[in-house]
């Protein structure tokens, strides 16, 4: 196989391609509604999540919800577990292309 037959990891942004970091919050500055939209499925170290606030695949973490507490502003608080983070669109569906860690 020469070097252009073999997939590259998808770890680029491109419109079929999640962003390397996304967060659910309007006040993030990584909030991205039209992303959000589409539906970003998170797998973290293997299993499908369904709970996740945040997420930074590059850095390989996600920050998901502890519990029913709240910090002094009325925002949840939220944990930060480190692990393999793969992220795609929803929309697209069983064949999507995912973005994950080399």
């Amino acid at each position: 196989m020469s070097e252009t037959d073999t997939p590259a990891p998808a770890t680029g942004s491109g419109p079929d391609i999640p962003p390397d970091r996304l967060a659910i919050h309007p006040s993030s500055p990584h909030f991205d509604a039209d992303k959000l939209g589409r539906g970003v499925g998170i797998r973290f170290k293997g299993s499908v999540r369904s709970n996740v606030e945040e997420y930074c695949v590059s850095e390989g973490w996600v920050k998901v919800q502890a519990g029913k507490s709240m910090d002094r502003k009325g925002n949840p608080l939220l944990l930060k577990l480190s692990g393999p983070v793969e992220a795609w669109y929803e929309d697209l569906g069983a064949g999507a292309p995912v973005a994950k860690t080399g």
